[in-house]
């Protein structure tokens, strides 16, 4: 959280320079705030993103008077950022206003740098180094946190050893590192950077599974059926990965149009085969379904935005998707058996209520429902209905061609918001008892709590204290949820700025952060996906990359209300609709780069 969402009053830290008369002035780049007067300097022109030093009073009267009354003291500009129409600008000081600045203090990255030069002792580890291995990860990805290897068994089934990168072996408890990877907690990913958890001298470099070099791990080794995992077992390991595979490549390998390597491609058929087997068996369980995207930005030399699709899930996904749900299942029972201190990933049954209005939101706008008992439902018959809902939604998704992103967002809003706990409540959406997070420890801190309560167990390390562990679940969560909001308000500014340099219009900003476009010639077909009583949310553009509001007072000729299920926006005087999911053309009014926004119009509308 930064200065100014504790209070709106205080010294902006992100400010463009303008000028006023003769005086130059800070004004707010992000949200509303004082305006600042400021020292001239060579080293920032009217027009720059700047990082300032916090102001003792906040009155946009910066000015000489209120100083020589004590009152304020002229805010610094400590350092240049860029400029507002550079999206990686943007973006960076997007970072530096919640809080995230990119540094590390020198004596935490010190320390790291010794760490990673520690020497790995094969005593007390199983060498697996010889066993064929391979990672996949995104194509961008340069921090490898697990690895896959696998084989057939004779009985039908499949052994799959689940490699984590062994993280605590670098950072001991208590630490100037661990200190540090606990106050971020996680690390946040943001289209072209990323603010990692550890320094990247570990990150990258030493817990990375990297091919090539042995790296110390932990693994989980599973027996997989067809009815699931059958047996497993946890110890520490040393590992070389053969091979770094990415989603692309390993789905043209699954679509036959590329080889896989000898050396990893009965391995990777073994994984295939006992992920699907997982999924299948996930399927039969009643986990929730849902479809899902996440935008891939990418950047050239200046830092301007050049493309930006959606990355949806395939198999290869999925494989890995799979076989870390099953190791996190088979840690999360052999911590809760063992009755050690961790953190648990619970996801609690939804409410009655809660379903029954997913339903009654569904109904509204003719998509398929299960049959819902009668009464108040339990927390097994909620979880239940949910994802019966959520396999129908996907059905009639795939039937019709639309509405995905607006359906799964009415099922996601049905569920309960996941957190970390030390205590176990079980997993509603994987239909999972008992499910901890195991395999990001380069990212995650919940999981490198769980590493270290399968130390104590397994190599007699010291045992988790139980008050700590359970103070770490409510900061985690908090971080965790606090990082989303910082990932998601960063890929709304990428898709401004790809949006404006679409149009031709630029991603600029004026003073205040923001770039004003009017591009009313340009038509996009696009699909609604969002309703509030002030419009309609509606992705737009050939893969419905960008989204925008309509606001209702666009559209002229009727009254609109949002009726009781907000699913349908309802004209009062001519009976006309605005449906979740329906089909809509729309024209660009308004780009607002800084705040993520783009405002609407219709497309057979008069430009306002």
């Amino acid at each position: 959280m930064s200065d100014r969402d504790r209070d709106p009053r205080a010294a902006p830290r992100v400010a463009i320079i303008a000028r006023q008369g003769k005086f130059l002035v800070a004004e707010p780049f992000f949200g509303a705030g004082p305006r600042l007067a400021i020292s001239r300097d060579k080293r920032y022109d009217v027009g720059d993103l700047v990082e300032l030093s916090g102001a003792s009073d906040a009155g946009a009267s910066g000015t000489a008077g209120s100083r020589r009354k004590g009152g304020s003291r002229r805010p610094r500009v400590l350092r240049r950022l860029g400029r507002p129409d550079v999206a990686r600008d943007v973006i960076s000081a997007l970072m530096l206003d919640r809080g995230l600045d990119g540094r590390v203090d020198p004596a935490v990255g010190r320390s790291a740098r010794e760490a990673s030069e520690r020497e790995v002792q094969a005593e007390g580890r199983r060498d697996l180094s010889e066993l064929p291995t391979f990672t996949i990860d995104p194509v961008t990805a340069r921090d490898f946190d697990d690895a896959i290897s696998a084989e057939p068994t004779t009985d039908g089934g499949w052994r799959v050893w689940v490699h984590i990168a062994d993280v605590s072996f670098y950072v001991p408890q208590r630490s100037l590192v661990d200190r540090e990877a606990y106050r971020r907690a996680t690390s946040v990913y943001v289209p072209g950077t990323v603010e990692p958890m550890l320094p990247q001298s570990l990150s990258n470099g030493a817990c990375s599974l990297v091919p090539g070099d042995v790296r110390p791990t932990l693994t989980v080794e599973l027996t997989i059926g067809t009815r699931g995992v059958r047996g497993g077992s946890i110890y520490r390991s040393l590992i070389r990965s053969d091979v770094r595979l990415d989603y692309d490549r390993v789905d043209r390998i699954f679509a036959g149009s590329e080889t896989a390597a000898a050396a990893w491609g009965e391995p990777l058929a073994a994984a295939r085969a006992a992920a699907a087997a997982l999924d299948a068996l996930r399927r039969r369980r009643s986990a929730v379904v849902l479809q899902s995207s996440e935008p891939d930005f990418r950047f050239d030399r200046r830092g301007d935005v050049v493309a930006g699709e959606p990355t949806t899930q395939t198999e290869s996904h999925r494989l890995i998707e799979h076989l870390m749900i099953a190791a996190n299942e088979q840690v999360a029972q052999f911590l809760e058996e063992r009755k050690i201190p961790t953190l648990y990933r619970v996801h609690e049954r939804p409410e009655s209520v809660a379903v029954d209005r997913l339903i009654d939101q569904l109904a509204s706008l003719g998509v398929p429902t299960p049959p819902v008992p009668d009464g108040h439902l339990s927390g097994t018959q909620a979880a239940e209905v949910v994802s019966e809902a959520s396999s129908l939604v996907a059905g009639w998704v795939a039937r019709t061609g639309r509405g995905g992103r607006a359906l799964n967002s009415l099922v996601l809003r049905a569920l309960k918001q996941a957190y970390y706990s030390d205590r176990n409540l079980g997993h509603a959406g994987l239909a999972s008892a008992r499910y901890c997070h195991f395999t990001s420890p380069i990212r995650r801190y919940p999981d490198l709590i769980c590493h270290r309560a399968v130390l104590s167990a397994v190599a007699g390390e010291p045992v988790p204290d139980a008050a700590w562990v359970h103070a770490a679940g409510p900061w985690t969560s908090d971080r965790e949820r606090r990082a989303m909001t910082i990932e998601r308000d960063a890929d709304d500014i990428a898709r401004c700025f790809l949006l404006a340099g679409s149009l031709g219009t630029g991603g600029g900003g004026g003073g205040g952060g923001g770039t004003v476009a009017r591009t009313e010639d340009v038509a996009f077909d696009g699909e609604v996906v969002g309703l509030i009583g002030a419009g309609a949310f509606v992705a737009f553009g050939d893969a419905g990359e960008y989204q925008g509001l309509l606001p209702v007072r666009r559209l002229r000729g009727d009254w609109w209300e949002l009726n009781e299920q907000a699913t349908i926006l309802v004209g009062t005087r001519n009976g006309g609709s605005i449906r979740l999911g329906d089909p809509i053309t729309v024209r660009v009014a308004r780009i607002d780069a800084a705040r993520g926004r783009v405002d609407l119009l219709p497309a057979d509308g008069p430009a306002d």
